[in-house]
């Protein structure tokens, strides 16, 4: 069968906005959205893991982070709202038929993910409570809802592998169909793409999680005491050094083990070879920025390693947007849609972008400005 059948029409609408605005806030989005979910996807289970087993200030950098959690975790549910709606808008003729084969484990993200919601909730609970009430079956919880996390980056990289994985449809839709209806059972777990980019990912979010934990003490942490201030860049660089190995070992599969020829001589020539580059090198800067906060955290290089971070978290969804659309381009090209501009509901998107920041970045502020006030005198 030729794979191409089983693509989605076209729709006869066109795309609502020009392809390269789709393009930058699906980009931009999923930027966004990787700084919170890189802090659930590993940050949540080295917090729970420190909390249980680690040193004075291992347990309490991980309460600090766990304690953040249920808001970081509603940031990155939010701001994954960006990319998957740009994501159903440009690649609808291959994201619906990929979410139709994996129906079923698609839709049990909504219920897993609000198990691990609430077992981040009641681990956090119990956690502010003094002294902590953290009985087996709490502490078991945070367990879950780790694991929970984790389960959902692998389900989402089965789909969007799965969406460019379109010479695998016709086998998977023959094994899982009765009657020539889908089943909505299939995974891609055959897709010699999806193993590297799902490891590739967790050690990008482990680099986020040791950033985060320097921008934390630099912003957050004023009530800490010195030797906790003093200890956290030495751990931050311990974590960011291993995500950069994790990071190297699964993007040098992914890139010299899986990747069909034609694309990877497009991204190692002309000007995407500076782009590939860049991917590859960018963490290096925010690990220097973390080795020259080894005395103290100052908030001018913290804010410098956070900045740093996300710029490498774009530099990895730029290209892996340039990829996509690369293997897609052996089926379809996503660019040939007409335009038909509407300008209402593009507006009402900006103006609720703009605000929906603002408002974070006014929270955020609110939460610094708490954070530098002296601790009140107990006793």
């Amino acid at each position: 069968m030729d794979p191409t059948q089983l693509l989605g029409p076209s729709s006869p609408l066109g795309y609502p906005a020009p392809f390269w605005f789709i393009e930058l806030f699906k980009v931009l989005g999923f930027t966004l959205h990787m700084v919170p979910m890189n802090l659930w996807y590993a940050g949540l289970i080295l917090a729970v893991l420190l909390h249980w087993r680690g040193g004075e200030h291992g347990r309490r950098w991980g309460a600090r982070l766990l304690n953040q959690m249920p808001i970081i975790v509603a940031y990155g549910v939010n701001l994954g709202i960006v990319p998957l709606l740009f994501t159903q808008v440009a690649y609808y003729r291959v994201f619906y038929p990929s979410t139709i084969l994996m129906a079923w484990p698609w839709f049990s993200i909504f219920g897993l993910l609000t198990l691990a919601y609430y077992g981040v909730y009641i681990y956090v609970t119990a956690l502010r409570h003094d002294p902590p009430r953290l009985t087996p079956l709490r502490r078991a919880a945070g367990w879950a809802a780790a694991l929970v996390f984790i389960a959902i980056g692998f389900l989402f990289a089965n789909n969007f592998s799965l969406m460019t994985n379109l010479g695998a449809w016709p086998g998977l839709w023959q094994r899982t169909s009765m009657a020539g209806a889908a089943t909505g059972t299939a995974l891609n777990t055959a897709d010699p793409t999806l193993w590297p980019r799902w490891l590739m990912m967790f050690g990008l979010a482990l680099t986020t999680t040791a950033a985060y934990a320097v921008v934390d003490t630099g912003f957050f942490a004023g009530p800490e005491s010195d030797a906790y201030k003093r200890w956290t860049p030495g751990f931050a660089l311990k974590v960011y050094t291993l995500g950069i190995v994790w990071f190297a070992i699964a993007g040098t599969w992914y890139v010299f083990g899986t990747w069909q020829p034609e694309v990877r001589q497009m991204m190692f020539s002309g000007p995407l070879l500076i782009l590939t580059v860049l991917t590859a090198v960018g963490p290096g800067l925010p690990w220097l920025l973390i080795v020259a906060q080894r005395g103290s955290v100052t908030r001018g290089l913290a804010f410098a390693t956070g900045l740093a971070q996300f710029g490498v978290l774009a530099l990895n969804a730029i290209s892996r947007q340039i990829v996509q659309n690369a293997e897609l381009g052996r089926f379809l090209d996503v660019t040939a849609e007409p335009v038909n501009l509407q300008w209402s509901p593009l507006i009402l998107f900006l103006v609720l972008f703009v605000a929906g920041l603002g408002v974070v970045a006014w929270m955020v502020s609110k939460v610094v400005a708490a954070a530098r006030q002296p601790a009140a005198p107990t006793g």
